[in-house]
């Protein structure tokens, strides 16, 4: 069965407490399940992660290679400025898909750029806790190789 890593970035362990009109009312927890579930649905194991240390991220990206097929990944406030985690990204040769809860290019200025986006295959925004179900189809597609 396929493996998909699902990689949560800074301040995402806060769901359901940060920001409700933004992010929505559901947890982490709950998006972690939600996951595991649609990717029963599709044929794919689910693994979930979440840390708010770029290292942490890092390492899990740099040890995706060995054991997973596809990576989904919100980085957080990282998207914007870390060229850390944009080298991992890089580094690898498993695609990642980049994933936001909210419509980062309609929020404050700073969110217009990903420097995380370049080195993915696509990104998927706005949609709420779908964002990441997308990101799912998308990862069933990409490991059946057609795209």
């Amino acid at each position: 069965m396929p493996k998909v890593l699902v990689l949560h970035g800074p301040n995402l362990n806060r769901l359901g407490k940060r920001e409700p009109d933004i992010y929505g009312g559901g947890t982490l927890a709950e998006l972690n399940e939600r996951l595991r579930t649609k990717g029963g649905e599709l044929g794919l194991e689910v693994e979930t992660f979440q840390s708010n240390h770029e290292g942490d991220l890092i390492d899990q990206i740099h040890g995706a290679e060995e054991r997973v097929d596809v990576l989904v990944i919100n980085p957080g406030a990282f998207t914007h400025y870390s060229y850390a985690i944009r080298d991992a990204l890089a580094s690898v040769s498993v695609p990642a898909i980049e994933v936001h809860i909210s419509n980062v290019n309609a929020r404050e200025p700073f969110r217009e750029l990903s420097v995380t986006a370049p080195v993915t295959r696509g990104q998927i925004i706005g949609f709420g806790f779908h964002s990441y179900e997308l990101a799912l189809i998308a990862a069933v597609t990409l490991v059946r190789g057609r795209a």
